[in-house]
């Protein structure tokens, strides 16, 4: 499916005006209400990511943090069960799984008086029953549950969407009869960076001819495509020659890249041909 410029922006412009809450994606739901919750979900996602980027900085300075850790000791001394850490995230527009990390990481450092490794960190945040003060494991517990964007929740959810896709991408090609070598296997024969699948004899897909397939279960921009260019696309071209990028959810038309790569990927495979 391929989304419009112009629809996009207008979803993106949209989206600079509300909170990256629940609530949010409702009203987004209900303002384009032609367009699918998965895609919808997905552009919400990547939009709030960028926005983040631009103010992470601003959240972790020495100033920023101290502030934090005061208003999260005051809110909870005044009502330990209310969801402080993120209300407090909601009021300065930051995700409040990367708040429950700030204040954490601000904790730890007052109990041991040495910065926790990011291993410990992580594995707290994952499993907050791990964090040696329950008021506080508590609030990143709220936190967790409550971010639609970040977080080990979110990261569970998107690494299962993204092997649904493989798999439904595996039996695609299997029902093509197409021939082809997956990642699991090219890493047993040394390969280091690999796409998700090789075909062993490429096809020719709306006359572009086809080696090997990126799936990505996610929006594809023209921001995140330039990024999977930059880190992923352009070293398998160099080793594999023409590629497709299989983004499942939805993409931009007219996207302005290169043209020796072949963007988007019909999940239906029109015209297919073998290639000699």
């Amino acid at each position: 499916m391929k989304l419009s410029k112009a629809q996009y922006d207008e979803i993106a412009q949209f989206l600079g005006h509300v909170q990256p809450t629940r609530q949010s994606l409702r009203k987004l739901k209900e303002r384009f209400p032609s367009q699918s919750q998965s895609t919808l979900l997905s552009i919400f996602s990547q939009e709030y990511q960028k926005q983040i980027k631009r103010t992470h900085a601003k959240h972790h300075t020495a100033e920023a943090i101290e502030t934090y850790y005061q208003r999260y000791l005051n809110g909870v001394m005044k009502n330990a069960g209310a969801p402080v850490l993120l209300e407090l995230a909601n009021e300065v527009d930051f995700a409040p799984s990367l708040m429950a990390r700030i204040v954490l990481e601000r904790f730890l450092q007052e109990q041991e008086g040495t910065i926790s490794s990011k291993t410990l960190i992580n594995s707290m945040l994952r499993d907050p029953s791990q964090i040696p003060d329950g008021v506080l494991a508590n609030q990143v517990y709220q936190c967790t549950v409550n971010d639609c964007c970040y977080g080990p929740l979110v990261d569970c959810i998107k690494h299962a969407i993204g092997h649904e896709h493989e798999v439904l991408l595996r039996e695609m090609l299997l029902e093509k009869n197409l021939s082809f070598l997956a990642e699991e296997q090219l890493r047993a024969k040394g390969y280091d960076k690999t796409p998700d699948f090789i075909l062993e004899v490429p096809v020719a897909v709306e006359g572009h001819i086809i080696h090997w397939i990126e799936s990505k279960a996610s929006f594809g921009d023209e921001c995140s495509h330039q990024a999977y260019l930059h880190d992923q696309f352009w070293s398998y071209w160099n080793r594999y020659c023409y590629v497709t990028g299989d983004y499942h959810v939805v993409q931009i038309e007219r996207f302005q890249l290169p043209h020796t790569l072949l963007q988007g990927f019909n999940s239906n495979f029109p015209g297919i041909s073998h290639s000699d």
